[in-house]
């Protein structure tokens, strides 16, 4: 089942906050992330894909059926919410089959689906445990349990790993992109975590202010972002104004740079983004682009050192991600300085 959204337009009454424009493909079986800051407008996104906000322009189609006029029961959408939306008073098994009940489902068979699905995710056994006795991570497998159940058409994931703690997110991301990708399931993910969306996704959507900046495989959000404003959102960097100052030569106000300018006129604005991990670490003194400064701020992170580097007359210092604190110097190979236009 594909998901397509054309040109999808939304605005809450009274506000200009909402979507504007969205066009998102996600073909059968693929695993799509949304990803932004607050107000981006992800969330609003899924609702109106869910059926759970109406009045949007544009199209969204399900394997090219129009989904503008079904209510949300007809959608056949498995959704899994960031509070886990599960019913208090049901026991675990009854809850993952109450969308089978609702399709009047004999309820052998539907309990049987249940205890299958239940195995699946880890669960097994707990089919008449009471959900209010469960653990976060517990409850959510019993949400994604209860999304599959009615074999959807497409997987709707709201948020659902933010409520848990770090080291359940790790395993529960993986388990969600294993049994994902075993079911085959069309799925739209909405997520402010950028390393679950990096992944988890087989493509990610970036928004913000109700608008798509870039639609593209992860390694090319991360590696090849097309604005500022992406190369911001996703991961850790670096940013300076630059200008073209000669052929493959940038001018970033404190120093000029070599890199790849790749025919920019002479005098042309942009900006010069670099990733932390991509800088030289006391490299010799006749490096291109070597920096000499000294090591500011320290963060030290187990298996690496996140820190500042500051250069004199820089505006701000350098971020730095390596094994080892740099001595006095450290250099961006030019390959890896990312300009983009303004």
């Amino acid at each position: 089942m594909s998901l397509v959204l054309e040109q999808v337009g939304f605005s809450y009454p009274g506000t200009s906050h909402g979507v504007e424009n969205i066009s998102i493909n996600v073909a059968s079986g693929e695993l799509v992330a949304v990803i932004g800051p607050s107000g981006s407008g992800k969330s609003t996104l899924l609702k109106l894909i869910s059926g759970l906000t109406t009045g949007h322009s544009g199209s969204i189609l399900l394997n090219g059926a129009d989904l503008s006029h079904m209510a949300v029961h007809q959608r056949n959408m498995g959704m899994v919410f960031q509070s886990y939306a599960l019913f208090p008073h049901l026991n675990v098994a009854e809850n993952v089959s109450y969308g089978l009940k609702l399709r009047n489902v004999p309820k052998p068979e539907r309990l049987e689906r249940a205890k299958n699905l239940l195995i699946l995710v880890g669960l097994d056994g707990f089919d008449s445990r009471s959900v209010t006795k469960l653990s976060g991570g517990q409850q959510q497998r019993v949400a994604l349990a209860r999304a599959l159940a009615i074999d959807p058409s497409a997987l709707l994931l709201d948020e659902p790993l933010s409520a848990l703690d770090a080291s359940i997110r790790g395993q529960l991301r993986d388990q969600i992109k294993s049994i994902q990708r075993r079911f085959n399931a069309t799925t739209l993910l909405v997520t402010h975590d950028q390393e679950e969306a990096l992944t988890m996704a087989d493509r990610v959507a970036v928004m913000k202010d109700g608008k798509l900046l870039q639609f593209d495989a992860p390694k090319e959000i991360y590696e090849a972002p097309k604005s500022k404003a992406v190369a911001e959102f996703v991961g850790l960097s670096t940013i300076f104004q630059a200008v073209v100052a000669d052929k493959d030569l940038i001018d970033i106000g404190f120093c000029k740079l070599h890199v790849g300018t790749n025919g920019r006129q002479r005098g042309t604005k942009l900006f010069a983004l670099m990733r932390p991990e991509h800088f030289d670490i006391d490299p010799p003194v006749d490096a291109v682009n070597r920096l000499a400064g000294a090591v500011g701020v320290q963060r030290y992170l187990g298996s690496m050192f996140h820190y500042d580097f500051q250069i004199p007359d820089a505006p701000k210092p350098l971020l730095v991600e390596s094994r080892h604190l740099a001595a006095t110097s450290i250099a961006m190979p030019p390959k890896h300085i990312r300009l983009l236009d303004n």
